[in-house]
């Protein structure tokens, strides 16, 4: 049991059920729908939409097991605290932590370079400068607190989802849609129909990562008991309404051998839109891609505190300001690796590995609750699920580990 100081300055209670579930859909909803709606149907066809209602079911068995452990364990790096309170393994928590802390870094480093792409397109400012430019303002939003820089995120978050709730009614109104009718997008019960939709929910997947990063910042929820299962169920049905509404919106009005060629296949809709709304849909995207930047950059900055705090890195990496309560020190140190980062190594290769090392701790996370479960249960009341649920959650998690190198 490592001593507490009393006067040791630590991370403060500040997020509400409200900011904790927009901080969840502002790391979730993003880049994903954006660009994958495209690459579904190309897979799916006109049953793209469901893919996503299919992989929220397989994400949801996840995300309940982190509402458990994370009323369980309310501290930064949860994914690590779980691991060893499962495992009783020290170095096990420090490589997961390292391994969660590394995937929010690299996409945080390579929605970067995406951002500023979006802003070379507008300004002709070059790349380098103008992704060095993004990393530094969202690392000083990021150091500035854990509620101001929340609500910023916040904010960024409530844009993001009006641009697909623009997305959804600009497309309803469109006169002549050139996709599927809304009945052909229901899936018959037939084998190849659900083989596609089966092999796109494997890519749809990856739009709703991200819900874990909440259990990062719960050393900073209020009533973490309360809080913490709500947000993230609600992050993952608001999330799920908006995918479903989005995809099945753009299969309607773009025809689908433009829609699966498209990298930007949301921006189709618009296509015969006036060019200010065109340019306005165009902000909000880059607005998405930001707000990306500062949220993977608080929880990567949260990990490494957390594995400072319980000794497992440097104690330095723990030093919580007054002024800020954050950690600026751990925050610091990511911000130089995604601006290192950003200017060295191209991260095609790593950004496709991120979803990997995100299921692979989704399965060890799984682990850890069963093993838990097992135990006598001596904590206080927290949130419980049962043991069905972390073993589905092992066993889906799993699978679509494998798919990735198949």
């Amino acid at each position: 049991m490592n001593s507490v100081d009393p006067n040791e300055q630590k991370l403060r209670r500040a997020l509400t059920t409200p900011l904790l579930t927009l901080y969840g859909l502002g790391v979730t909803v993003g880049a994903g729908i954006y660009v994958l709606v495209g690459a579904t149907a190309d897979i799916a066809g006109p049953f793209a939409a469901f893919s996503f209602v299919l992989a929220a079911l397989v994400v949801s068995l996840t995300a309940l097991s982190y509402a458990e452990l994370a009323t369980r364990f309310p501290v930064s790096a949860g994914e690590a605290a779980y691991v060893e309170a499962g495992f009783q393994k020290r170095w096990m928590a420090v490589f997961v932590g390292l391994a969660v802390a590394a995937s929010g870094i690299i996409s945080a480093s390579a929605v970067a370079i995406g951002a500023a792409s979006y802003l070379h397109a507008l300004t002709g400012f070059a790349i380098p400068v103008l992704t060095i430019s993004v990393v530094l303002i969202m690392g000083l939003i990021a150091l500035w607190g854990i509620t101001e820089s929340v609500f910023v995120a916040a904010v960024i978050t409530i844009i993001e989802i009006a641009g697909l709730i623009f997305v959804i009614g600009w497309g309803m109104s469109v006169h002549d849609p050139q996709g599927y009718g809304i009945s052909s997008m229901l899936p018959p019960l037939e084998f190849d129909a659900w083989r596609g939709i089966f092999a796109a929910s494997l890519l749809a997947f990856f739009a709703f990562v991200g819900f874990e990063d909440m259990a990062n910042v719960a050393e900073e929820v209020k009533d973490p008991v309360r809080t913490i299962p709500k947000a993230i169920l609600l992050t993952l049905v608001l999330a799920t309404v908006l995918y479903l509404g989005t995809s099945m919106t753009v299969l309607l009005v773009v025809p689908i051998d433009v829609l699966s060629t498209s990298a930007a296949p949301l921006a189709l809709v618009f296509s015969n839109a006036p060019e200010v709304i065109k340019q306005g849909f165009s902000a909000v995207a880059i607005v998405a891609t930001v707000n990306g930047v500062l949220i993977q950059m608080i929880m990567a900055s949260r990990v490494i505190y957390g594995l400072a705090d319980r000794n497992h890195l440097p104690k330095v990496l723990a030093i919580v300001p007054k002024a800020t309560q954050t950690p600026v020190i751990a925050t610091l140190l990511v911000v130089a690796i995604i601006v290192l980062l950003t200017q060295t190594i191209p991260l095609g290769i790593l950004a496709e590995r991120t979803s990997q090392i995100v299921l692979g701790v989704f399965v060890l996370v799984n682990i850890s609750l069963i093993l838990l479960k097992m135990k006598p249960d001596e904590s206080a009341k927290h949130f419980r699920v049962p043991l069905v649920i972390p073993i589905l959650g092992v066993i889906t998690s799993a699978l679509l580990f494998g798919s990735g190198f198949l």
